[in-house]
């Protein structure tokens, strides 16, 4: 009996020598403790959790070396290597994740839409469903601050730039024609249905050195990753027809998109300010498909647009009108494949090829012309750690743009552009961020290297604001149509600074902006407008300054959304055949946007007002010594839409533009020798109808039976 105790004895005094204890506090970057956190030694079942106050305690077999692991919800998982045997009592930090819903973002001249957005300033739904776009995706963007009302173009004009300083990509990859036919005081607008993307990112500035060749801002465009079910989409509008379909399988889908416009019978029912001989007419298609690797995604992405019209355009130059009788043709390919690899290497690569084709007869005159552009891409990134990640990549660029004048003359150019870029993004804490980068290219047409470091940060002040702060420098070749009669340019220069304070709530969003931008080596010539002859330099200068204002309440009114566009802008420029340093005649200094979203249940409708307020532009007037002393009145334009369900697949729809009937007024064209008198006589450029009517049925026929296409709206 005595030799059993004795075992029993020896036995207990073995394990006490065998086991250690480890303790310790486990505590926050402000030594505060963290209760809850999980603690171990790697590779065993030995462990605890943290109390109230921090502690823990356990005991383990483990000897030696070991790897201490602790890890709490909201924090980075701290691995450690501790002697078992002499850890006790000890401190252990765990630093905030910065991976977390409420991190901060780097918002400073960047507004996004799209279900993977983390700070979404509209929804995807927003883009279509703004009464007056008619489902237009740039014109639903122009009711955001810091766009330009510019209603005989159509294009973007951000922050004292001209619409061709903003450039579109798809899926990362750029797009060299993104707008449809027109002609000189005849509004495009954007060739994309909003039918296949679910994301849109506008950048007001300060853009990613991953995107370069836009002196002042980007649009981007991400196509579904992923269709959610088969259906078929129908549209009966008094416009024309559209047929879209999608179909899913196990790892592909394939959507297509198809439309017919044809505005004869429309214009003979509604008075136009135009004289057409034929109506715009138009045929266009886009189709993505998807396929689903094991580690990635591959996307194949194609449209066209064919369109045609014949009009009779007055000219205060010409004794007769002049007819235009225009016919365009374009073709846009993207292909791209996004895949993670082992190592934590994420590679992004895409190809694109664009062809766009206008031929155009004035009077008895004939022009045509052509362009080709391509864009290869290749894009790596490698998560460094939780709180640095590196981008970098390369861009290769290819334009080749050819015209003719009654085979007579022609000009065009052959232009390569490749450009290499690197950048980080670096999380000090969850509350503190940074983006660095370089952007570098070489053209190889004008013989013009350039160098553009970027840069911005943000700092969450509180749980729902914060401020963001970003700078840059931005490069881009001359436009087309000076690069055609010469080579003999520098870049485009400009170097934007933007403040901005963001604040958002219970569905409640308020962005404020201050922003300079400085323009330098600016494209100017000796003629009344570029052509062969013309003495071009880039000697041009100038500048763009302003606030703007965006608020967005989805939560005091219940069924109502709304949100409200300010922006105030300065800004001069002395380029083109400009005598002295003045506002161009696109920039209105006041701009107010007012759009509103009601859903009335008893009438199953959704209606909607979209107000537009812009100050006067200015304008040339060659009666008056002064240059460019004009200004228009102020454009006043109230649109509205009524969307009303059927049933639950089928909706009529119905909107109407200007719908006060404001006689809004863009410009003025002069003559170019005065009168008997000595007046130079004008004539008011001015909208090409005073409101625009709209109606429409919508079916669509799904596996769930219960999608519509209020959404594309």
């Amino acid at each position: 009996m005595k030799t059993f105790y004795a075992l029993v004895f020896l036995f207990s005094v073995y394990l006490s020598t065998a086991q250690n204890t480890v303790s310790g506090i486990v505590v926050d970057e402000k030594n505060k403790p963290v209760a809850g956190a999980n603690v171990f030694i790697d590779g065993t079942y030995d462990g605890s959790t943290s109390d109230e106050k921090g502690n823990f305690s356990f005991t383990t077999e483990a000897k030696g070396n070991q790897i201490l692991v602790i890890s709490y919800l909201a924090f980075e998982t701290l691995k450690i290597a501790v002697d078992v045997a002499n850890c006790k009592g000890k401190t252990f930090k765990l630093k905030e994740s910065v991976n977390t819903l409420d991190a901060v973002v780097v918002t400073a001249g960047t507004f996004s839409a799209g279900e993977k957005s983390r700070v979404s300033v509209l929804k995807p739904l927003d883009i279509v469903t703004t009464a007056g776009s008619a489902g237009n995706i740039i014109a639903a963007l122009q009711t955001l601050p810091g766009t330009q009302t510019v209603g005989e173009d159509g294009r973007l004009f951000v922050r004292g730039g001209e619409a061709d300083e903003t450039q579109t990509f798809v899926d990362g990859i750029r797009v060299a024609q993104p707008y449809g036919a027109s002609t000189n005081n005849v509004p495009t607008r954007g060739r994309f249905s909003p039918f296949l993307f679910s994301g849109i990112a506008f950048s007001t500035g300060g853009y990613s050195a991953e995107y370069g060749e836009a002196l002042s801002s980007v649009l981007l465009l991400n196509t579904q990753d992923e269709a959610d079910q088969n259906k078929t989409d129908i549209s009966l509008m008094t416009v024309g027809l559209g047929l879209s379909n999608t179909q899913k399988w196990q790892k592909s889908s394939l959507s297509v998109n198809t439309a017919y416009i044809d505005l004869a019978a429309y214009q003979k029912a509604i008075p136009q300010n135009v004289d057409w001989n034929r109506p715009y007419q138009s045929l266009s298609g886009e189709t993505v498909y998807r396929y689903s690797l094991n580690n990635g995604i591959f996307k194949f992405y194609a449209a066209f647009d064919a369109a045609r019209f014949d009009l009779n355009q007055e000219d205060i130059n010409q004794p007769e009108k002049v007819r235009v009788n225009l016919n365009n043709n374009n073709f846009y390919l993207n292909t791209s494949y996004k895949g993670n690899f082992s190592g934590g290497w994420q590679l992004f690569t895409g190809l694109s090829y664009g062809y766009g084709q206008n031929k155009v007869d004035l009077n008895t005159n004939r022009l045509n012309n052509a362009e080709q552009a391509s864009h290869m891409k290749l894009k790596l990134t490698k998560k460094l750690s939780e709180r640095v990640k590196l981008n970098f990549g390369s861009d290769y660029f290819i334009t080749r743009f050819d015209e003719d004048y009654n085979t007579a003359f022609n000009s065009g150019y052959d232009a390569v552009i490749a450009a290499v870029y690197a950048e980080a993004d670096i999380f000090f804490s969850k509350n503190f961020a940074a983006k660095v980068g370089v952007r570098a290219s070489n053209n190889n047409y004008i013989d013009q290297n350039s160098f553009s470091p970027r840069a911005s940060v943000a700092y969450k002040v509180s749980k729902n604001s914060q401020f963001s702060f970003a700078y840059g420098n931005f490069e881009q070749a001359p436009k087309q149509e000076y690069l055609k009669y010469s080579n003999d340019f520098k870049t485009e220069k400009a170097s934007h600074y933007i403040l901005n304070y963001q604040y958002v709530k219970k569905n409640r969003t308020l962005r404020t902006e201050l922003y300079l931008k400085k323009y330098s080596d600016l494209v100017k010539y000796d003629t009344d407008g570029a052509q062969y002859n013309s003495q071009f330099n880039n000697n041009g200068t100038g500048f763009a300054k302003g606030l703007d204002v965006f608020w967005r309440d989805g939560n005091s009114i219940k069924n109502l959304e709304y949100w409200i566009s300010y922006s105030y802008i300065d800004s001069k420029r002395n380029y083109k055949n400009y005598v002295a340093e003045v506002t161009p005649g696109f920039v209105s200094t006041h701009s107010l946007s007012l759009v509103t979203k009601y859903w009335i249940s008893d009438w199953k409708s959704q209606i909607g007002f979209t107000h537009q307020f812009n100050s006067g532009r200015p304008y040339n007037n060659p009666n008056e010594t002064a240059f460019m002393n004009g200004k228009t009145k102020l454009y006043n334009s109230l649109s509205f839409n009524w969307a009303y369900l059927l049933s639950q697949q089928k909706i009529l729809y119905f909107s109407v533009s200007n719908i006060l009937g404001t006689q809004n007024v863009f410009g003025y064209e002069y003559a170019k020798t005065p009168n008997s008198n000595g007046v130079y006589d004008r004539r008011e450029i001015a909208p090409t109808a005073d409101r625009f009517f709209f109606v429409g049925f919508f079916w669509t026929i799904s596996d769930n039976k219960k999608d519509n296409q209020l959404k594309n709206l």
